[in-house]
């Protein structure tokens, strides 16, 4: 083999690692069950407490909070799309208001993470999850009282600052507890609570206007958000842990019959394990001593803009949310003006999209997982990080079939089930843009991922906030048929990228090996390498 391997499993390239022991030669831990071959990455350390060494339920009931926060946090997002008109006819606030509004709460979802992931890298993913939950309850309070342009616009703006944990937190917190072999499936689920949460807003938004007044579906996303606070706050533990080593050393010995609830490690003493009132503590004494790097990793995302593939990920995520974008903006034109859709009704609608989201994870995810190993068994055992890229494949179908069937179709007024069918299709492909982009990331520069997925979002999100402003005069100045078949050309090309990045991805982190040792060692000396 070219690139010599340590006993992380990884080579002197970021992204390549050796995923599959073939020869049965190497000394790092494997996995335990189904395909034993699988070498961990990255390896635990010996402490049980280590996250990477926590048991299945353990493992289980971390995510179960994570996934519960996405829920709560991405409902509120998204709970007003269906009762903007409702808003603007009672408060006089206007339509075009509501949506800039709503596009600056986006922009600062991606932006906040400079302040957020920082903090929480520094002093605790707990704190930052259960504060990012009690500011978006107040912001949903705040906005049910709004009656001027200047409050709404405001609101927004802390809105989107409080719940930006949702954009880049939940990611790392999937890295600290699972290994490279299963991390796809865990992505691949938040990205549906995610973009899921977002699309089931509508749905029961519609019918709590219609019963209760518009103002109570931003009370009822207070109250989730207070249900979900209890939850975290009594479920969640930390999972930063501070990190002497990156995994085990060459030779050491393994305990062989590890206890049925907990990953074998190493026969070094064990340390004291947690109680319950230890993981209630909302700052661990680790998190607390250890040396401030806050100025450097607020400043590092933007350094890491540099980086080609760090980059393309963020495009990549960008380019493939735009079209959900679309999708929101012009769902009212389409499904009220075309088709005569009630309030109600455009909310079902959102059904088809919920589903689509289902299917993408479910894609990405177990398919994805499966994928890579197997890639990685046909390429001598190991893995490349542009392996997960070919999931990208049949996007090249998907995302101009869905925009031409949205916006044409729409525009010929074929049967309602057209339109209906192509939000799930469009809804898919966003599902697999958002999981595919992230792991790529990760994948290449795992001990950055904590900052340089914070550049992954600010990239997808400033294009986000671009194309809110920019779809309503495409739209009137073009028109359907035209806007959506040029749309759909634009999604083919910006697919197409993947294959530059297939083939020379992996030069292009060979030449970031200098510059990544740096960041990861100058990270390291704080035991903020992931």
């Amino acid at each position: 083999m070219a690139d010599s391997l340590n006993n992380d499993g990884d080579t002197k390239v970021p992204g390549t690692v050796h995923l599959v022991d073939l020869s049965g030669t190497m000394t790092g831990r494997h996995a335990e069950s189904g395909q034993r071959d699988i070498v961990l990455i990255p390896s635990p350390s010996s402490d049980p407490d280590d996250p990477l060494n926590w048991s299945p339920h353990r493992k289980a009931l971390s995510t179960v909070c994570m996934c519960i926060y996405t829920l709560m946090v991405g409902i509120a997002s998204a709970a007003i799309y269906s009762v903007l008109v409702p808003i603007s006819e009672e408060t006089g606030i206007s339509l075009y208001t509501l949506n800039q509004g709503t596009g600056y709460m986006f922009l600062f979802f991606g932006w906040g993470c400079l302040v957020w992931q920082p903090l929480a890298l520094q002093y605790g993913k707990r704190p930052a999850y259960l504060l990012s939950m009690l500011a978006t309850l107040a912001t949903q309070v705040w906005a049910a009282h709004t009656t001027t342009n200047g409050q709404w616009i405001a609101s927004k703006i802390v809105q989107g600052f409080a719940g930006a944990p949702i954009e880049s937190l939940c990611e790392i917190s999937v890295t600290d507890i699972y290994f490279t072999h299963e991390r796809g499936r865990y992505i691949a689920l938040y990205g549906l609570l995610l973009a899921g949460s977002n699309f089931f807003a509508p749905i029961i938004a519609g019918f709590i206007a219609d019963g209760q007044g518009w103002r109570w579906v931003l009370y009822w996303c207070a109250i989730f958000n207070a249900v979900g606070f209890v939850f975290v706050f009594f479920f969640m533990e930390e999972t930063n842990f501070v990190r002497t080593h990156s995994g085990i050393a060459p030779g050491t010995s393994i305990i062989s019959t590890p206890t049925k609830s907990e990953a074998p490690i190493t026969t070094t003493v064990r340390p004291r394990r947690k109680t319950y009132l230890d993981k209630l503590k909302l700052f661990q004494k680790a998190d607390l001593h250890k040396p401030n790097e806050l100025k450097g990793m607020m400043t590092r995302p933007l350094t890491f803009l540099t980086f080609p593939v760090i980059f393309y990920a963020g495009f990549s995520y960008g380019s493939n949310l735009v079209w959900f974008n679309v999708l929101n903006a012009t769902a009212s034109l389409i499904l009220n003006g075309t088709y005569g859709f009630s309030a109600s009704i455009v909310g079902v609608c959102y059904v088809s999209p919920l589903i689509g989201v289902a299917v993408g994870a479910a894609y990405t995810g177990w398919l994805g997982d499966a994928f890579i190993v197997r890639k990685a068994r046909k390429n001598n055992g190991i893995m490349e990080s542009e392996h997960r890229l070919w999931l990208f494949v049949p996007s090249l179908l998907f995302i101009p079939f869905g925009l031409i069937l949205w916006g044409v179709g729409s525009a010929h007024h074929i049967h309602w089930f057209g339109p209906v069918f192509a939000m799930g299709v469009i809804a898919m492909t966003n599902s697999v843009g958002l999981q595919v982009s992230v792991a790529y990331c990760i994948d290449s520069y795992r001990a950055l991922s904590g900052e340089a997925i914070i550049t992954v979002i600010l990239v997808r999100n400033t294009m986000s906030f671009a194309i809110g402003y920019g779809i309503t005069p495409w739209v009137e100045d073009m028109g359907l048929q035209n806007c959506f078949i040029t749309a759909a050309f634009v999604g083919l090309a910006q697919v197409c990228t993947v294959f530059v990045m297939i083939k020379y991805g992996k030069r292009l982190r060979e030449m970031s090996v200098s510059r990544y040792k740096g960041y990861v060692d100058e990270m390291a000396k704080s035991g903020m390498a992931h």
